[in-house]
């Protein structure tokens, strides 16, 4: 039983790791905000990252991306380590792989937490810490007819 003080609304929800998918398909942001939505939040961050039509002062033509069978693991790994380090409420992260073309969605990442800057902060921590730790490499094409592979780690 919970002590005397605390709210309902306050105590820890069960599992607030809500959503975590490595996809193929064209990604949601409707589906990323409503798995975080938790009426105990009092702030929800949410991230979307769209493929641009440039990257280091050249034009992109094309872009893939391709990850390693333990990406999803890994996505998890470091949602849980966000869990840990602030007080989320609810998290949900997706990223694509495939062939994607420019203004297509390339991950979407949500937290919500009791108050803004916490869902700030643990939003930041999540998608900083999925770009440079997730196994997910990018491969561009050029408008020049070069292209690179760009990897997280």
């Amino acid at each position: 039983m919970a002590p005397s003080d605390a709210h309902l609304g306050e105590q820890t929800a069960q599992d607030p790791i809500k959503l975590i998918a490595i996809r193929d398909t064209a990604l949601s942001v409707d589906e990323v905000f409503t798995a975080v939505g938790d009426d105990a939040a009092g702030g929800t961050a949410l991230f979307v990252g769209t493929v641009r039509n440039h990257d280091g002062g050249a034009d992109v033509d094309a872009l893939g991306y391709s990850c390693h069978p333990s990406a999803e693991a890994e996505m998890r790994r470091i949602a849980e380590k966000v869990v840990a380090e602030y007080p989320v409420r609810a998290l949900a992260a997706v990223h694509r792989v495939g062939d994607l073309r420019v203004g297509d969605l390339a991950v979407v990442v949500a937290v919500s937490c009791p108050h803004r800057g916490e869902a700030f902060e643990a939003c930041r921590k999540l998608i900083d810490d999925l770009k440079h730790e997730v196994p997910i490499w990018k491969h561009q094409t050029f408008s020049d007819g070069t292209e690179e592979w760009v990897g997280a780690c």
